[in-house]
């Protein structure tokens, strides 16, 4: 018989948070922790359907004038409308200017996606993929993978954590911008950066925005958890909003996943802020172009379930609840944490740990105290040491602090 045509394609390597899931769900003892997944849990460790969610659906499912049609290429108007003014605020200068545009997009990623590729083959220069793209040291993994895959040839790091003193490395973050080339690309987190959980300040954001414009840099932000990380829409971004009114034009890729808990229906937004609307229609009709061969037609329910929530005073004020309450359970697991390990008297410093916010905690773990962690306690987190503050629960957080201690004092 014939060899495989295929027979060259090497194994590509897993994508570890999705292994490092995999790899708890097989291990059979029953003290184990999943501290790697990146979606919210209970106290009793269980996925949240929100309850304003769970009203929606039902209301769409009464609803006999929806039907399975076709939406426009962009998406669901009232959905990108909706998603925009959420990032941009109502009272936004762009907004009312009439010079911004949405895409819904398959979650945040499918929104890097289209602005990646949009940004390749438009901005400075036609088809430039020789623009550096500048990502933190560290971030979301796919951040780099999702500009190569769009083609860009260059993509570089700018220093962001500050290991030693478990913080932000702004005077660094400031030089990168400060030595990168006129019209760079920056991927910027707009709040809860992932996977350190460490933001800057409004004061730190004004003076970073103020190299950019000098600079003639691109921000592109990664809104993942807006209203999540501190339980305040406007406080979660209060970045983008700052950049728009000091006149940027900008990207940002808003993902639902996280402050709806829609994790399996992929909502997602490309939010265009631009010069004026001849500006933006024109890039949104560039965008139309890139999505036809990519997904043809978003997917509706998401779409409507976040449309019908942000468009309703009753069930807006029902989700911010909602959101509240997660925001609440991971701000209480940060203190309880803490607490802990300084209770025990664990070597180091834990204050970063209530200092950081969002989903995500950068412990401070190295590679072989990680290992420990999974393999002599079955506490799954990934190798950088970052942890998922929603896998922590009332009842497992006593055998997590004493691991961590464990793992701290035995493992250099």
């Amino acid at each position: 018989m014939a060899a495989s045509i295929f027979t060259a394609v090497p194994r590509a390597p897993p994508v570890a948070v999705f292994k490092l899931t995999a790899d708890f769900r097989e291990d059979g003892d029953s003290r184990k922790v999943n501290l790697g997944v990146g979606a919210y849990r209970t106290d009793e460790g269980q996925p949240w359907v929100l309850p304003v969610v769970k009203k929606v659906e039902q209301m769409i499912a009464n609803d006999n004038s929806l039907n399975h049609e076709y939406l426009p290429i962009l998406g669901l108007p009232e959905f990108r409308a909706n998603a925009s003014r959420i990032a941009l605020g109502d009272d936004s200068p762009a907004i009312k200017e009439n010079r911004i545009g949405g895409v819904q997009s398959l979650g945040g990623t499918g929104a890097l996606r289209i602005g990646a590729e949009f940004l390749r083959r438009w901005y400075n220069g036609n088809n430039n993929t020789a623009t550096p793209v500048y990502i933190s040291t560290p971030s979301w993994e796919n951040h780099n993978s999702v500009f190569v895959d769009a083609g860009f040839k260059d993509i570089r790091t700018y220093h962001y954590w500050d290991a030693a003193k478990r913080g932000l490395n702004l005077q660094g973050l400031l030089d990168d911008m400060e030595k990168a080339p006129e019209f760079s690309i920056f991927i910027l987190h707009a709040c809860a950066h992932n996977p350190t959980g460490t933001d800057p300040t409004p004061d730190q954001w004004k003076q970073i925005a103020a190299v950019m414009k000098r600079r003639f840099l691109f921000p592109f932000f990664d809104s993942a958890y807006q209203g999540f990380a501190s339980g305040s829409l406007d406080k979660d971004a209060w970045a983008v909003r700052y950049f728009v009114s000091e006149g940027f034009e900008l990207f940002c890729a808003q993902s639902f996943s996280k402050n709806f808990g829609l994790y399996n229906e992929r909502v997602g937004n490309l939010t265009v802020v631009g010069k004026d609307t001849d500006n933006v229609q024109r890039v949104l009709s560039q965008m139309e172009k890139i999505v036809r061969t990519t997904w043809s037609n978003p997917p509706s329910q998401g779409a409507r379930i976040v449309a019908t929530t942000l468009s309703s005073p009753q069930l807006f004020a029902e989700w911010k609840d909602n959101v509240k309450t997660m925001a609440d359970r991971v701000l209480l697991m940060r203190s309880e944490l803490r607490s802990r390990l300084e209770a025990l008297g664990t070597p180091g410093t834990w204050n970063h740990i209530t200092e950081q916010i969002g989903m995500f905690s950068f412990t401070g773990l190295n590679p072989k105290q990680v290992e420990y962690m999974i393999k002599e306690k079955h506490i799954y987190l990934m190798a950088s040491g970052r942890i998922n503050m929603c896998g922590l629960t009332t009842k497992n957080l006593d055998y997590v602090a004493k691991s961590i201690h464990e793992a701290v004092t035995k493992i250099q």
